[in-house]
C-alpha cells in the first residue's frame, strides 16, 4: 500500500491579523485545506448473482425459480464461499398479464443473493459456475479492501500532514512562524475509486483487481506564532 498526497485539491490560506476600528488586534492564523490518499489493492470482491424464472402458475414460477436458486448457492458452496457470505438479497413475485393489463398470462419469480469472495482471483470461476448453475441475473463486482477503517485513519493522518506541509510554505512567504494547531475540520471523503492493473484477469471471465483509493479530506488552522 502507498501513501500518497493529492497535488490537485485547491487550496485556501487567510492570514489574518488586520487591528480593528478599536485598536486591539484579532487571532493571527493560517487556513489550509489537506488531503490524503491511501492506494491499496483491494482483497475482497462483491457479487449480486439472481435467478428469474417464469410458470404458468405462481407455484409453478417460485418451484422452477428455487430449483435455480439452490443449484446457484450450492455452486458457490462449493466454490469456496461460507454461508456467512451469502446473503439473500430480494425475492419477488409477480404476475404478467396481456397488454390491455385484462388477463394474467404467467408469473414471474425472482431471487437474487449477495456473495462475497476473500480470493478475487476465482470471481471470473464464482461468475462462470453460478450462471452455469442457472443464474441469469448477474451484478457486480464491487472490488474493495477489508481493512478500509485502517486506510480510512492512514489517509487522515497524511491529510494532516498534507494541511502542515501547506500551511508552512504560506508562512515562511509570508515570513512568519508556523504556531500549534487551532483547529482541525474533517471534509466527507472521496469516492473509492478503482483502476486496472495489467495482466490479472481470471479464467474465462476476467476479474482484474486494479487498485482503490481511500481518500480523507481535512481543514486546520494554524495560529501565527
Amino acid at each position: 500500500m502507498v501513501v500518497t498526497v493529492a497535488a490537485v485539491v485547491a487550496l485556501h490560506a487567510s492570514l489574518a491579523g488586520a487591528e480593528n476600528g478599536a485598536g486591539a488586534a484579532g487571532p493571527r492564523t493560517i487556513t489550509v485545506n489537506g488531503t490524503g490518499i491511501v492506494t491499496s489493492v483491494p482483497n475482497q470482491a462483491d457479487f449480486t448473482f439472481g435467478v428469474s424464472t417464469n410458470g404458468s402458475s405462481a407455484t409453478a414460477a417460485l418451484t422452477a425459480n428455487a430449483k435455480q436458486m439452490t443449484n446457484v448457492i450450492g455452486v458457490l458452496k462449493a466454490l469456496g464461499i461460507g454461508d456467512r457470505n451469502i446473503q439473500t438479497a430480494q425475492i419477488s413475485l409477480s404476475p404478467n398479464t396481456n397488454q390491455a393489463g385484462t388477463t394474467v398470462i404467467n408469473y414471474t419469480a425472482t431471487n437474487s443473493v449477495t456473495a462475497r469472495t476473500k480470493n478475487i482471483a476465482t470471481s471470473g470461476k464464482i461468475i462462470d459456475g453460478v450462471v452455469r448453475a442457472g443464474a441469469n441475473l448477474v451484478g457486480g463486482p464491487s472490488l474493495t479492501p477489508s481493512d478500509q477503517q485502517t486506510l480510512s485513519r492512514r489517509a487522515l493522518k497524511a491529510a494532516i500532514a498534507d494541511a502542515r506541509v501547506r500551511a508552512g510554505v504560506i508562512a515562511a512567504a509570508a515570513h512568519v512562524k508556523l504556531g500549534r494547531v487551532r483547529s482541525v475540520t474533517e471534509a466527507s471523503s472521496g469516492p473509492i475509486t478503482s483502476s486496472p492493473v495489467a495482466n490479472k484477469s481470471f479464467a474465462t471471465t476476467p476479474v482484474q483487481a486494479g487498485t482503490v483509493q481511500t481518500e480523507a479530506d481535512v481543514t486546520v488552522t494554524f495560529d501565527i506564532a
